[in-house]
């Protein structure tokens, strides 16, 4: 009896708290290569940082892929635990609670090679047509400037192929994700593409936590723990390093 005892204690310690032993929680990520894809090893380079973390944590945890609005509405619904690559904003803040950020996104604009477009502030960009991927939030001052001439799209493949054809001026995408398209289903095209030299924004890639999760805020705590230990131990490098980057 006494060594049940301590083996009920043993695994009290161990387990975070409030998280039963046997609940998995629920991961939900869009397609976004090479940060989420399921065609990739360990469904990309954010699943496979969210999911080791979590693990290290003391959690289980079941991955879907759906599309980004679906994403979003089942992480305010409750039927999603955790949404594994969110930027900040005020809006999704109120049913999600935000991790430490886990990875950084830079943001660049692309144009047609050789268009020499400007660009230094938001002003510079109201001559022109951009394609950005609906329900996608770039930086503050940019979703929120009405004066900016913004063409909604499906994907970045779709905005890419829509400024190729002269349909748009410019596209607007995270960096790697940009280059990971450009050299793979847009190669045909990536040579008549270029990136703007400055870019928009640098945002803070985040797990965001549905607040219908009685636990939501000791899952952050537990995730950014375990993140700062696989940094400190080169397990976060190595994760990097397996993904190409």
């Amino acid at each position: 009896m006494n060594g049940l005892r301590a083996c009920l204690l043993l695994w009290m310690l161990l387990v975070p708290a409030g998280i039963s032993a046997a609940e998995t929680l629920r991961l939900v990520a869009d397609p976004w290569p090479p940060f989420n894809d399921q065609a990739l090893l360990n469904n990309g380079v954010a699943s496979d940082l969210v999911t080791t973390a979590l693990r290290r944590a003391g959690y289980t945890a079941h991955y879907a892929q759906v599309p980004w609005a679906r994403a979003v509405r089942g992480l305010k619904q409750g039927s999603y635990d955790v949404l594994i690559n969110a930027w900040y904003t005020d809006e999704r803040a109120t049913f999600g609670y935000y991790s430490q950020p886990f990875l950084i996104n830079r943001v660049r604009f692309l144009q047609r090679k050789g268009d020499a477009i400007v660009f230094r502030q938001l002003t510079d960009l109201y001559p022109y047509s951009i394609a950005v991927v609906r329900d996608y939030a770039y930086s503050r001052a940019f979703d929120q400037d009405a004066r900016l001439s913004k063409v909604k799209v499906v994907s970045f493949v779709q905005g890419a192929r829509m400024l190729q054809a002269k349909r748009v001026q410019l596209a607007v995408e995270d960096e790697l994700v940009a280059r990971f398209h450009l050299n793979r289903s847009l190669a045909e095209i990536g040579d008549q593409l270029e990136f703007l030299p400055h870019p928009l924004s640098e945002n803070g890639l985040h797990i965001l936590i549905s607040r219908k999760h009685p636990q939501h805020q000791q899952i952050a705590d537990d995730f950014n723990q375990a993140v700062a230990a696989m940094r400190a131990d080169g397990t976060y490098a190595q994760i990097l390093l397996r993904h190409g980057l």
